[in-house]
C-alpha cells in the first residue's frame, strides 16, 4: 500500500511538471510568483508607548506654554513628561513626517518632475521650478530642512496614487500604524483644506516608526545640504535652522511646524548617554527654548546631567 501511494505521488509530480512545461510555465516561476505576491503584502505593526493610566505623569515642578507636549524615553519605554497628550490639535508641517515616511516606500532614487501647480504652492518652499526633475532623496532634503511645501506637492503628485490618492494613503497608513486621532487633508500641512489634526502621542508613534528608516534619519539629522546643479535642476543650498541640531548636543532632528492655527510646533529626537528620547511640542509660544527646557527636564528626571547648550 505504501509503495502504491509513493508511486501515485511521484506520478502526480511528473505529470504536473510536464503540463507546466507544455504551457511554458516552469514550476520555479510559479513558486517565485507566489513568493513575490506574498512579499508585496506590506505588514504594518502599530507600536504603543507605555502611558500611565492612573494619575498620568507628574509635572508639578515643570510647565510649558505649549498647549500639548510630551517626552518619551525609548530605551526603557518611559513617559517622562505629559501635558494634554490626547488633545487633537492642528499639526502644521509636522504633516511632512508622514509625507516623507510614505514616499520612502517608493525608493530613494525615484525621479519626480515639478509641475506648475507645485512650483507655485507658496509659503515655505524649497524653491523648485516647473519642469525640473529631482530624485526623492533630493526632494526629501527640501521637504524636511526648509519645510518645502513645493517638495511635498511634487512628491504627492508623482506618487502611484496621484495627489489625492496620496493623501488617502496617508490616512490609511495612519490607521495601520495605530494613529487613531490623526487625520490628513494635504501632504504639506498648509491650512485651508479642512481639519488636519493629530495628538502628541500619535506624533510620537509616527516619529519612532519613521526613524527606523535609515534614509529618513539621515535626512532629518542634516543641518545643511547642497544639491549641485545638473542638466535636470538648478543648484540648491538648504538649511535646517530650527531643530536644535547645532545648539543642543545629541539632537538628531526631526521636524518643525507653524501655521497661525497650529502655533509653533516641534518634534525632536535626542540621543544622550544611551538614552533615545522623542519630545513633541504643539502650539508653543517659544518652541526652541521650550524644547531645550523639556529635554533638560527629561534628562534630569532620568538621572542624567544635560549637555551644555546654547
Amino acid at each position: 500500500m505504501r509503495v502504491l501511494i509513493i508511486s501515485v505521488f511521484l506520478g502526480t509530480i511528473f505529470f504536473t511538471g510536464q503540463f507546466l512545461l507544455s504551457v511554458n510555465l516552469p514550476l520555479g516561476l510559479i513558486m517565485s510568483s507566489k513568493i513575490q505576491s506574498h512579499e508585496e503584502k506590506k505588514v504594518f505593526s502599530s507600536w504603543n508607548p507605555l502611558i500611565p493610566q492612573v494619575g498620568g505623569v507628574s509635572t508639578s515642578n515643570f510647565s510649558l506654554s505649549a498647549r500639548s507636549a510630551l517626552s518619551y524615553e525609548l530605551t526603557d519605554e518611559k513617559m517622562v513628561f505629559a501635558k494634554n497628550i490626547n488633545e487633537k490639535l492642528p499639526m502644521a508641517s509636522l504633516t511632512k513626517i508622514m509625507t516623507a515616511y510614505l514616499a520612502l516606500e517608493e525608493g530613494i532614487d525615484k525621479r519626480y518632475r515639478v509641475s506648475s501647480s507645485a512650483a507655485l504652492i507658496g509659503e515655505n518652499v524649497m524653491g523648485l521650478s516647473e519642469g525640473e526633475i529631482l530624485t526623492l532623496e533630493e526632494l526629501l532634503y527640501g521637504l524636511m530642512l526648509p519645510s518645502g511645501n513645493d517638495a511635498a506637492e511634487v512628491i504627492a503628485e508623482g506618487s502611484p496614487y496621484g495627489r489625492d490618492g496620496f493623501v488617502e494613503e496617508m490616512n490609511k497608513r495612519a490607521k495601520q500604524l495605530g494613529l487613531g486621532n490623526t487625520h490628513f487633508t494635504n501632504p504639506s500641512g498648509l491650512e485651508g483644506d479642512g481639519d488636519q489634526v493629530t495628538t502628541v502621542v500619535d506624533l510620537l508613534k509616527l516619529t519612532k516608526t519613521a526613524l527606523e528608516n535609515k534614509n529618513f534619519l539621515k535626512v532629518v539629522s542634516t543641518y545643511e545640504k547642497e544639491l549641485p546643479n545638473n542638466n535636470e535642476h538648478k543648484y540648491y543650498r538648504l538649511f535646517n535652522d530650527t531643530n536644535l541640531l547645532t545648539s543642543y548636543p545629541g539632537v538628531k532632528g526631526v521636524k518643525t511646524g507653524f501655521t497661525w492655527e497650529a502655533g509653533l510646533c516641534l518634534v525632536t529626537y535626542l540621543e544622550h548617554n544611551g538614552h533615545k528620547i522623542i519630545a513633541v511640542i504643539l502650539n508653543s509660544q517659544n518652541r526652541r527654548q521650550e524644547m531645550k527646557d523639556l529635554l533638560d527636564y527629561t534628562l534630569i528626571e532620568l538621572g542624567e546631567t544635560p549637555p551644555k547648550h546654547e
